[in-house]
């Protein structure tokens, strides 16, 4: 086999491996954008770089699924939601106190679901494997109460931040009830 062969069939082989591993990654940042949607627009502007944001994301999902998240019975769901409304109907009189009570609940109830309670980054990041489309909700909901504990946040502020932990709320309150007479996971 002459030497011009070999050098064609190593190109070939080098070319293919090449196309193989662009469409894998492509493949990779094709599923990754459709399971976490808004959030992987974010990861690529924090990390500075797809791939970087496209690791990260994939550790986070690798690392929820060591995690077991319990569904709620239905009596700590109408719990929890007869809370939540007692809050609600609170704001009029105490909006500050109303967010303080929302982000505590809200807290209570991913400790409940069986999410990891680490620092409040860490917590958006889980949130956003399962609930990719309301984990902006939280950050800006826990942006505003940081506005309210400087001291520069208006009661509209305070009531967009409650309508915020309500759409995260809603989505784990409802994406984590036990069907009636079975668990799911």
């Amino acid at each position: 086999m002459s030497t011009t062969i070999i050098i064609l069939i190593a190109a070939a082989v080098v070319l293919i491996l090449a196309a193989v591993w662009f469409m894998a990654r492509r493949q990779r940042a094709k599923e990754l954008r459709r399971r976490f949607g808004p959030e992987y627009n974010r990861a690529v502007r924090h990390y500075g770089s797809e791939n970087r944001a496209q690791d990260a994301l994939a550790a986070r999902a690798r690392r929820m699924e060591r995690i077991h998240i319990q569904p709620l019975s239905r009596d700590d769901h109408d719990r929890f939601l007869g809370r939540w409304e007692t809050i609600q109907r609170g704001f009029v009189d105490d909006p500050s106190g109303s967010i303080q009570q929302a982000d505590a609940l809200v807290v209570e109830l991913m400790r409940t679901l069986g999410y990891p309670m680490t620092d409040f980054e860490h917590r958006a990041e889980d949130i956003s494997v399962d609930h990719p489309h309301v984990v902006q909700n939280y950050r800006a909901a826990h942006s505003i109460a940081e506005l309210h504990d400087a001291g520069d946040a208006s009661t509209e502020d305070l009531r967009q931040a409650l309508v915020h932990y309500r759409a995260l709320f809603d989505e784990l309150l409802e994406g984590h009830l036990a069907a009636e007479g079975s668990r799911r996971r």
